[in-house]
């Protein structure tokens, strides 16, 4: 199956049945987030993989009673980092610096540069643009979900701060950007199984300069 069959057969699962998803798909899934682009390669962002039912339970009401949290079979929750800090950056890059066989004795001027950059802004701003490249690697794993016909609801109804404290998240330096419901739809109970796919026609989505 194509990428567009996938992304034509994919929608917002509404009910999911509660049956299990291989383990080895849920594992594609997240490869394919781990493996997604990021500005700078720093990937500010971690896949947090929930499967315990009384966590699950637990985030149910922080989601407004969204049935997807609780009969899904992996909840992936996307957390950004909550700042770039010269240290998670110099992480990166020695990290990198390691597995090309490079020396890390002193930082590169790319680094100071990038590391200047970011440091000079507010803590928010670079919330805000870590969160983003989240939605890069949650946009590549919905996509993977869909060509292993693994259904997935995109997620941003929850309350993040009721999450992050539920979770540590902000201990670990991160905070809760989106979360990724996997499963099975449910045919007979999601109202929306049935219903047409609808878009905005090509002629009007695109807007090209000649």
């Amino acid at each position: 199956m194509s990428l567009i069959d996938a992304l034509k057969w994919r929608y917002a699962t509404k009910k999911m049945n509660g049956e299990k998803v291989p383990q080895d798909k849920v594992d594609q899934i997240i490869e394919a987030a781990r493996l997604a682009p990021t500005s700078s390669g720093l990937q500010p962002f971690k896949v947090i993989v929930v499967t315990n039912p009384e966590l699950k339970a637990k985030i149910q009401p922080i989601a407004f009673g969204q049935s997807q949290v609780v009969d899904s079979s992996h909840l992936l929750i996307f957390a950004a980092w909550d700042n770039y800090t010269e240290q998670n950056i110099r992480s990166v890059f020695a990290r990198t610096n390691a597995e090309r066989g490079l020396p890390d004795e002193t930082p590169s001027d790319y680094e100071i540069q990038l590391s200047a950059n970011y440091t000079t802004k507010t803590e928010e701003v670079n919330f805000n643009h870590a969160a983003k490249q989240a939605y890069i690697g949650f946009g590549v794993a919905i996509a993977e979900a869909a060509l292993l016909k693994v259904d997935a609801t995109p997620m941003e109804g929850f309350n993040p701060a009721e999450l992050d404290e539920l979770l540590g998240l902000r201990q670990k330096g991160l905070r809760s950007v989106t979360m990724l419901p996997l499963g099975y739809r449910s045919e007979s109970e999601d109202w929306l199984v049935n219903l047409k796919k609808v878009r905005t026609p090509a002629a009007e989505f695109i807007i090209e300069y000649k």
